[in-house]
């Protein structure tokens, strides 16, 4: 059940979270678990795959891949795939649904600001607004680190939300409730940051978790900019996973690049 509210958040404090509390495993699966549905991830590995043009067998890279609900999928299409999150606990879930499966998968816990390996992929993939969590300038080394891990001709899909369409309408607050558990988001954007910044509220067995984080938000002049810089060429943009066509309403932002 989401429920909207009113509440009105107005603290000017730059939160220093920590992204282990913010993305821990547990909570995340908890209560938004359910809203992840086989379907859903079944329609964007399609569309990976599609518009990634590669033939199995490539070796993919999966950079702040969670639970592993893309790079499994990718493996038992024949893919030779690489995951690297920061979170153990995701690691682990991601190991124990690919030996359920019956793939294999590479799995690393490591940071995205500091993993690459030069031109060892065919295919990077950095989905489901996982990117811009850090500074301007570590948000722009993980995308160097994506551009020197991929090969000649290599694709990168990146799945971000659209800043401008976003704000049109975006939750300044909003709850998540499960059972008698409450997940409350409080949000403030800072135009001069580009930060939306989420005072997050996490109650569960009547226990207090304060959670808070930010998200680099950025609107597609910016992007493209930061991508062309690091020699990646946008070849296509996408409003959806269903392939829609990019415009000014699309809340989303799938980019497809290649490496010159």
């Amino acid at each position: 059940m989401r429920i909207m509210c009113s509440l009105h958040h107005t603290s000017k404090t730059d939160p220093d979270f920590d992204l282990e509390s913010v993305f821990d495993a547990d909570d995340y699966l908890y209560f938004y678990g359910e809203g992840l549905k086989d379907e859903y991830t079944d329609e964007e590995v399609s569309f990976l795959i599609r518009e990634f043009c590669l033939d199995a067998p490539k070796q993919v890279l999966d950079l702040a891949c969670g639970h592993g609900r893309h790079a499994n999928r990718l493996a038992g299409f024949g893919y030779t795939v690489t995951g690297v999150d920061q979170s153990r606990d995701f690691i682990a879930i991601a190991r124990s649904d690919a030996e359920k499966r019956g793939v294999s998968v590479r799995y690393l816990c490591g940071d995205v600001r500091k993993f690459s390996d030069p031109v060892a992929y065919d295919g990077v993939i950095h989905l489901f607004s996982s990117f811009g969590y850090f500074s301007d300038e570590e948000n722009e080394l993980v995308i160097r680190n994506v551009s020197l891990s991929l090969r000649k001709n290599g694709v990168f899909c990146l799945d971000i939300l659209n800043r401008d369409a976003f704000l049109k309408n975006y939750p300044r607050c909003s709850v998540r409730e499960k059972n008698t558990d409450l997940m409350i988001d409080r949000n403030r954007f800072d135009p001069v940051s580009g930060r939306l910044y989420n005072s997050r509220i996490v109650i569960r067995d009547g226990k207090r978790k304060d959670t808070p984080f930010f998200l680099r938000l950025y609107n597609p002049n910016e992007i493209l900019r930061i991508l062309t810089a690091e020699g990646l060429v946008v070849t296509k943009i996408f409003g959806d996973w269903k392939g829609n066509t990019f415009d000014e309403n699309s809340r989303r932002m799938i980019l497809v690049a290649r490496k010159e």
